[in-house]
């Protein structure tokens, strides 16, 4: 029996290659993204729809960015994630334009849902973890895969407040339109992820594997089911609150703003939250770290619904549950590279992801489908406390070495 080798052995880009542009790609991509909740009420009452048809065009934008990114992995393995982020960045701009330019749910749903979701899946973490994989040490890759959705985190920090004061100050369509043209900026940033492995179609990670004998051995294996199971946990909290939450507080009275600034807060302090659990998982168990996370997250919902609500509980809520928001993404990442290696760590981690998509899909749709028959999200409050103390007890099992093959028959 062997253990699989879980780094490369020829190395492409440096450190900081990989990071800079690794990080400004997911900065700008989940930047825009995490401010859609803004969106909500000005595109609703513009076009006189219900919440749960925005709420809808945004769950299939998640369940769309969970199927496209299996596949925009599977790309970014074989042909190298340059490629993906081009494409990616091209029907990221097209999708917003779509957004802003709509004018029916179907319309909507087909370009905020659809080319929006593809967009994101050729444009974020699995594809940029893939080159994290394939050029950084196993040693640092848990660390390095903490920068990365730190800069996602920052994204929020900078994009939200922005896209706030676009709409405010330009109205809201043409605010996306602005962004669409930003989506753009990824474009030249790629280009600093150009792995010269892939220059000949040929991935430079040797392959033992399959796609199909790869996903067929992850799809067995009991540890990767868990982590399924808790990331789909992680969608479902993380999109019903950044979708809703801006809604949720106007419906408590609050201004605006409030909204505006928790969300940036949840975006700072995620900075902090991710680096750390990624720094952490260096040292300490990964599945302790995660298990950690989502039970964490359930207290601090259960404190912010006990809490009378003012701007000061929101900002505290915020920044709670920014240090918890997106530090899931590096241990678990980390796990499935430690356990299957790097040859297929984006399409493995697209999979991974989708299982977080299922979760987003109905976070995010359940939100409006049950404010709009029961006036109310607080059902969705509960169900998200449950999922959390869920997620936290499925995490405990997980075997975090690497999976153990058959050595290779000599010819």
């Amino acid at each position: 029996m062997t253990t699989i080798d879980t780094t490369t052995q020829r190395r492409t880009l440096s450190i900081a290659q990989v990071l800079v542009c690794g990080a400004a790609i997911v900065t700008l991509s989940m930047g825009i993204r995490h401010g859609f909740g803004l969106w909500l009420q000005p595109i609703t009452q513009a076009h006189g729809w219900t919440r749960e048809t925005f709420a809808f065009a945004l769950a299939i934008q998640n369940l769309t960015w969970g199927i496209a990114g299996i596949f925009a992995g599977m790309a970014a393995d074989r042909f190298g994630a340059f490629r993906v982020l081009l494409a990616g960045a091209v029907v990221y701009a097209a999708g917003l334009t779509g957004m802003a330019l709509a004018t029916t749910p179907l319309l909507f749903t087909a370009t905020t849902g659809v080319l929006i979701g593809i967009a994101q899946a050729g444009t974020t973490y699995a594809v940029v973890y893939g080159v994290i994989g394939r050029n950084i040490p196993a040693a640092r890759r848990s660390w390095a895969m903490g920068i990365a959705a730190a800069a996602g985190s920052f994204g929020q920090f900078l994009m939200v407040p922005v896209e706030g004061f676009l709409i405010r100050s330009f109205g809201w369509q043409e605010a996306l339109l602005m962004l669409g043209a930003a989506a753009v900026l990824i474009v030249p940033l790629a280009w600093g992820l150009r792995e010269p492995g892939f220059a000949s179609g040929a991935a430079p990670v040797r392959r033992e594997q399959s796609i199909g004998q790869a996903l067929a051995e992850a799809c067995r294996y009991p540890s990767f089911q868990l982590l399924m199971a808790g990331y789909f946990v992680c969608g479902f909290q993380v999109v019903f609150i950044g979708v809703h939450m801006p809604s949720y507080l106007k419906d408590k009275g609050l201004a605006p703003e409030v909204a505006s600034y928790a969300l940036a807060l949840i975006g700072l302090f995620n900075v902090f939250g991710t680096y750390l659990a990624g720094t952490l998982g260096e040292r300490m168990l990964k599945k302790n770290i995660l298990a950690f996370i989502y039970f964490a997250r359930s207290v601090v919902i259960v404190l912010f619904l006990l809490a009378p609500i003012s701007p000061l509980s929101v900002y505290l809520f915020a920044s709670a549950m920014g240090l918890l928001w997106l530090s899931t993404i590096p241990p678990t990442n980390a796990v499935v590279a430690q356990i299957f290696g790097v040859a297929h760590l984006s399409m493995l981690g697209g999979f991974v992801f989708f299982s977080h998509q299922i979760g987003s899909f109905l976070g995010v749709w359940l939100g409006g489908y049950l404010y709009d028959r029961t006036g109310s999200y607080d059902i969705v409050w509960y169900i998200s406390i449950a999922l959390g103390v869920f997620a936290a007890l499925v995490n405990f099992p997980v075997r975090e070495t690497a999976i153990a093959r058959p050595a290779p028959q000599a010819g």
